[in-house]
C-alpha cells in the first residue's frame, strides 16, 4: 500500500512571510514549478485557489529565489 509522505503544505502567503519575500514576486518565481518540484494547488469553494508548497517545494523555491536574485533578468526572459 502506498503511503503519501506529504503531511503538510504551506501556502504561498505563509512561505513569503517566513522567507521575508514579496508574495507577488514569489508567485512569479514559483510559477514555473511543477508538482514534481513540490508545488501543489489547493482549491476552495468556487474559483478560490492558492499555490502551496511541500517542505521539498520550499527547498526548491529557496534555490529558485537565490538564482533569481543572482540574475534578476531571469523573470524578464520568461515573459517573452
Amino acid at each position: 500500500m502506498h503511503v503519501n509522505k506529504v503531511y503538510a503544505v504551506f501556502t504561498i502567503a505563509r512561505v513569503a512571510k517566513d522567507l521575508g519575500e514579496d508574495e507577488d514576486w514569489l508567485w512569479d518565481v514559483a510559477n514555473g514549478m511543477d508538482t514534481e518540484d513540490g508545488v501543489i494547488w489547493v482549491y476552495g469553494i468556487g474559483d478560490d485557489q492558492v499555490m502551496a508548497f511541500t517542505a521539498f517545494g520550499i527547498e526548491n523555491l529557496t534555490e529558485l529565489i537565490r538564482m533569481h536574485k543572482e540574475d534578476p533578468d531571469l523573470l524578464k526572459r520568461w515573459d517573452r
